[in-house]
């Protein structure tokens, strides 16, 4: 399967940078299976493919791309997308939710990224295109160290350092600049705001204010975080 195959199909051209990544083997994660993560995830740690550390992000390989797009838009998928909608999904949460090019709202060349969550009738937008998404990944990623798995401080940093080696130059000088300088940071301990008056403890190289600060500046989106109704079901 190619990706020129799933432009025809779906009547959509793909962004120029997610075929640049697809060209570079950036998309190349293989097949996912029981034995995936003892098998396959050691060989693309050196040289991660796109936010392989990400949180609560697989990559989908191409064949699955086309199999998750055809069931989107088959009516008798039990999420019933709007006709008027176009959903190009490209990975997907470990609940299934996927993230997706909303390729029917590409306005001047900008095809923005929104989570179609699978079990409510919600879509959420994330970025006003693919660059800008990977921005807020990486933010996000620096943000939030994976104590609950015990990732050790040293290898939160060299995840990062890795990451930052093979996606630097598909972002703008100035993104790779600030994300950079962040990786200089020495790791905090930060807290939380929750409601009701809890708080959360948090590590990492950024607190949650000042992630909301840099993804303002950086990557601005007048619809981030928004949700909007994606189905025609009752």
């Amino acid at each position: 399967m190619a990706l020129s195959e799933i432009e025809q199909q779906h009547g959509f051209t793909y962004p120029a940078l997610y075929r640049q990544l697809e060209s570079d083997g950036m998309l190349n994660v293989g097949e996912y299976g029981p034995d995936w993560y003892k098998l396959v995830y050691p060989t693309l740690t050196e040289r991660p493919t796109l936010l392989l550390h990400a949180d609560d992000f697989e990559l989908l390989n191409i064949e699955a791309v086309a199999e998750a797009a055809d069931s989107l838009r088959d009516a008798d998928d039990y999420r019933q997308i709007d006709p008027a909608f176009q959903f190009i999904p490209f990975a997907q949460t470990g609940a299934g939710d996927h993230y997706c090019f909303f390729a029917s709202s590409e306005q001047d060349g900008e095809m923005p990224i929104v989570l179609l969550w699978h079990d409510e009738n919600e879509a959420q937008y994330l970025a006003k295109n693919l660059q800008d998404f990977m921005v807020h990944m990486l933010l996000n990623s620096m943000a939030d160290q994976d104590t609950y798995n015990d990732v050790s401080d040293e290898a939160f940093k060299d995840q990062l350092t890795k990451t930052l080696g093979t996606h630097a130059h598909y972002l703008t000088a100035r993104q790779a600049d600030v994300l950079q300088e962040l990786l200089a940071r020495d790791i905090i301990d930060y807290e939380v705001a929750l409601p009701k008056g809890r708080t959360e403890a948090h590590r990492g190289l950024l607190t949650d204010i000042e992630l909301a600060s840099l993804r303002a500046e950086q990557i601005p989106c007048e619809k981030f975080d928004s949700y909007f109704v994606y189905s025609t079901a009752g």
